[in-house]
């Protein structure tokens, strides 16, 4: 017999969050039902990232058009290390 007045053993028994700790260890909490993760890693309604990938917004470092320029940039540089090797 318990010595707790109330029946824990279904909350004990309860799935864990899946998140990894600081300190390298799997978070304890109990999962949120129907997630994989407790309240405070991401199971709780209105978390995790933004919709419509709104904190590209606010440098513009990672939108389509910036990613797509880089890589123009990149391509460009690559074409001029090859025909500087040509030329040597």
């Amino acid at each position: 017999m318990s010595d707790h007045v109330r029946n824990t053993g279904p909350m004990l028994a309860s799935p864990r969050c899946g998140a990894r700790t600081r300190s390298g260890g799997t978070c304890r909490s109990p999962a949120v039902h129907g997630r994989k993760r407790c309240r405070m890693h991401g199971g709780a309604p209105g978390s995790g990232a933004p919709k419509a990938n709104r904190s590209a917004r606010k440098h513009g470092l990672f939108t389509k058009d910036a990613i797509a320029e880089r890589r123009r940039i990149q391509a460009l540089l690559g074409e001029a290390r090859r025909l500087l090797e040509e030329m040597k």
